[in-house]
């Protein structure tokens, strides 16, 4: 490794396969650089340590696919391809949230992967995904794992993401394609905001009553938490306007919000409140 003005220059290497890539990262020392929108930020003016091992040219982690039994977002795609890419209705939840990740310029730039990974408890992609019942790929030299993103989020700012692996794909499941979503976001400003409060939904209706519902919020924990008690008192409730009222202060106990610089702990539960009662509001006039 050279020198530079005193201090090391890291090592650049850019592979153009997974193989390739996962090959670099077997040994210690190795960084991930995707979107870069996270990883320059964090750096601050010092320079990175180690080597840099560059993915944009691993062209498989890229694009969204589908199969039998799943969605497949590779790792790598942007915010922007997300936007622009026909999916099903299902899917509109997480195309709203990806128009509030930053400014245009950040949705062409930034990757769901890196979203994901930086783990920040204001990630907006991550309700949604939570949402979908979505799980994660990790690809490493030993191979690939599959699990829940529930259980890969282990907190503020952390993953069980290890050090020699990539996420190389999200996977949702197609069993509820056809079912309403909605996403909406509580921010001290319109634009370019991180959230005080941001809620996912997606309702399944069969026969006019919700066969199912998934409710997530973020920005109100350690991690974005799914409101598994609402969930369970949702189903089978007729999928009519005013089933906002059927959400109440208890079904959000298990978040823990805190108090910062944009709002209380108690203002973050109260709109989170709000917000998933018009949530579940637009997800039944959307039926």
């Amino acid at each position: 490794m050279e020198r530079h003005f005193g201090g090391p220059i890291p090592l650049y290497l850019k592979p153009k396969t997974i193989d390739e890539a996962v090959s670099l990262l077997a040994s210690p020392g190795g960084q991930i650089l995707a979107g870069g929108t996270d990883f320059y930020p964090a750096l601050g003016e010092r320079l990175p340590e180690g080597r840099v091992v560059d993915i944009t040219g691993v062209s498989e982690l890229r694009g969204i696919s589908s199969d039998s039994e799943h969605i497949r977002i590779g790792g790598l795609t942007t915010w922007s391809e997300v936007i622009r890419t026909p999916l099903p209705r299902c899917f509109d939840a997480l195309k709203a949230a990806a128009r509030e990740v930053g400014s245009v310029q950040i949705q062409n730039r930034g990757t769901v992967a890196g979203n994901l990974c930086n783990a920040s408890p204001a990630a907006d992609g991550v309700p949604p995904l939570l949402a979908l019942d979505a799980d994660v790929e990790l690809a490493s030299a030993a191979g690939r794992r599959c699990m829940p993103l529930s259980d890969f989020l282990a907190g503020n700012r952390k993953t069980l993401r290890r050090a020699d692996e990539i996420l190389a794909a999200v996977l949702v499941p197609r069993r509820m394609e056809n079912a309403a979503s909605a996403f909406l976001k509580l921010g001290a400003r319109r634009y370019l905001v991180i959230s005080i409060s941001m809620v996912a939904a997606v309702v399944q209706v069969d026969g006019g009553r919700v066969a199912e519902a998934r409710v997530a919020v973020g920005s109100c924990s350690a991690k974005a938490q799914r409101l598994q008690d609402l969930e369970k008192q949702l189903a089978g409730l007729p999928a009519i306007a005013g089933i906002g009222g059927a959400v109440k202060a208890d079904h959000l106990q298990e978040l823990s919000p805190i108090n910062d610089v944009r709002a209380t702990a108690d203002y973050r539960r109260d709109a989170s409140l709000t917000l998933v009662k018009r949530a579940l509001e637009q997800c039944v006039r959307s039926n």
